[in-house]
């Protein structure tokens, strides 16, 4: 089925923009070794660092913004139990765009930390590889490393992403920036969001719109509304020949339904993301026809550390000072 526009309103551990009280003494950050490092050099007389990672022993002063670790590898277990090592906590900053499944986590928790994403961090490094695998599909260079391989020169006529019908699933930072980069490219896109807004078409179009779309890239969050949304219905809209890139979560794509459609020839598919991960060596989506995997490396790219940290500083003086912080999370985003 398809998932309709949803708005929700704020639940337990949801916040709406809030402000934050000014600490008239210094405040504490909590972070992996390698965040706590570059804070340190930023030598700021007011910022107290501690390494702290999920599963670490409780730190021997409050903590007042935690930095949990990126790339995330540890699950919801172990992300719970250094929320409880912090009782005091009163920001929690991810580096990461994506938030699952910490809504959940902070509204069982026992104290009321604000949430905070990390968008800008990894937008544009997502972006890149959304776009990078969508040419590469378009331009079939995955049989051209193929014949390289073999030292065969033979050419082909190849699709373009110019003159395409482009649809772009997903508003945000990501969504935004591969829109822009396919209209560059002279492609005909259409932006689609759970809220409709100036040259933003709502979700509840997508049955109208799927079936004349010849690239579809998925930049949704992954919540329990966009879970599974791309489905066998979804997929059957689309007309023959059509490329779905996912660059996502792997969740947001029901995967059985997918592999259906490449196993039958009809679609083609790029996925920086897939369900499950890490995909086992024995999943048949390794050896499906018409698809390029990447193991989920659009976000961690040369340049993230620097990125996140710059928001953790400003995330932190923005708290020490009692002024608004940036990228709080709303309704599960």
């Amino acid at each position: 089925m398809y998932c309709s526009a949803h708005v929700a309103t704020p639940a337990a551990g949801q916040h709406s923009d809030r402000m934050t009280s000014p600490t008239s003494t210094g405040l504490t950050v909590a972070a992996q070794p390698d965040v706590v490092r570059r804070l340190a050099e930023e030598d700021e007389p007011w910022l107290r660092l501690v390494e702290f990672q999920a599963g670490d022993e409780p730190p021997n002063r409050p903590v007042d913004m935690w930095v949990p670790e990126y790339p995330a590898s540890l699950g919801p277990r172990a992300w719970a139990a250094g929320l409880a090592a912090l009782p005091g906590v009163r920001v929690v900053q991810l580096l990461s765009a994506g938030v699952d499944p910490w809504p959940a986590l902070i509204a069982d928790s026992s104290g009321d930390p604000v949430l905070c994403n990390g968008r800008g961090v990894h937008g544009a490094s997502t972006a890149e590889m959304a776009v990078a695998i969508t040419l590469a599909m378009v331009r079939d260079l995955p049989r051209y490393v193929r014949q390289q391989d073999e030292s065969v020169w033979l050419r082909s006529s190849d699709r373009s992403v110019a003159g395409s019908r482009v649809l772009v699933l997903g508003a945000g930072d990501i969504g935004r920036r591969v829109a822009a980069v396919m209209r560059l490219l002279d492609a005909r896109v259409t932006l689609v969001a759970r809220t409709p807004r100036d040259g933003v078409v709502a979700m509840d179009d997508l049955p109208d719109l799927l079936p004349r779309q010849e690239i579809v890239v998925i930049a949704v969050p992954s919540t329990p509304e966009t879970e599974r949304m791309v489905d066998r219905d979804f997929l059957a809209a689309l007309p023959d020949g059509a490329l779905v890139v996912n660059i996502a979560r792997g969740q947001v794509a029901d995967t059985d339904a997918l592999l259906a459609e490449l196993r039958s020839e009809r679609l083609h598919a790029a996925l920086d993301v897939v369900d499950p991960e890490p995909l086992p060596a024995e999943h048949p989506l390794w050896r499906a026809p018409n698809l390029l995997i990447t193991p989920h490396v659009g976000g961690a790219a040369e340049g993230w550390l620097e990125r996140g940290c710059v928001l953790a500083l400003d995330q932190a003086r923005r708290l020490h000072e009692g002024t608004e912080l940036r990228n709080q999370v709303l309704h599960g985003y």
